[in-house]
């Protein structure tokens, strides 16, 4: 559950962005997904625990080539609850996006075109968890350790934003 832990201490902790209000909106659009798609809210959580494992690859990627200070940035600049199509562009190059969706589709069961419809909203989400460990006062800097420890995770495959899901839900009762 580290990951949980470290969203969970980044609301705890004042010099963080993460609050409980952000968990809220998390889960309350991970629910207007499960309604808008017909998918159950579990289905939604693995979709978000799959695209988080290609996000992690992306982000790796783009902290190799660019730096801790572009991936900080591209966090900052599209988390969120709301679909953004520009955060799917920044994420994945075109092509990507085609993979990712048939992949997040043999994982779920789900339609690789409703996939691909929906990354925009699940992109800004898994991002959003991310950003939650940004320093408070200035989220622009390296020390976002829940960011940190995503992108150093130990590509298992098991990027535990499901569980998270699962966790913060139970939290808010819901």
């Amino acid at each position: 559950m580290g990951l949980f832990d470290q969203i969970l201490g980044a609301v705890a902790n004042a010099n963080q962005q993460g609050s409980l209000g952000q968990l809220g909106s998390i889960i309350s659009t991970v629910e207007q997904l499960s309604n808008s798609t017909g998918a159950d809210p579990s289905t939604i959580q693995s979709v978000l625990s799959v695209v988080g494992g290609q996000v992690r690859s992306a982000l790796q990627q783009k902290q190799a080539t660019e730096g801790n200070e572009a991936v900080q940035s591209l966090v900052n600049q599209f988390a969120g609850t709301s679909p953004d199509p520009q955060a799917v562009d920044s994420v994945f190059a075109p092509g990507m996006q085609q993979q990712v969706a048939e992949i997040v589709a043999q994982r779920t069961g789900l339609d690789a075109g409703m996939i691909q419809q929906i990354l925009p909203q699940v992109v800004p989400v898994v991002l959003n968890f991310l950003q939650s460990g940004a320093n408070a006062q200035n989220p622009q800097s390296g020390g976002n350790p829940l960011l940190n420890s995503f992108l150093d995770a130990d590509n298992d495959g098991d990027v535990d934003i499901a569980d998270a899901m699962q966790l913060a839900s139970r939290h808010f009762g819901q």
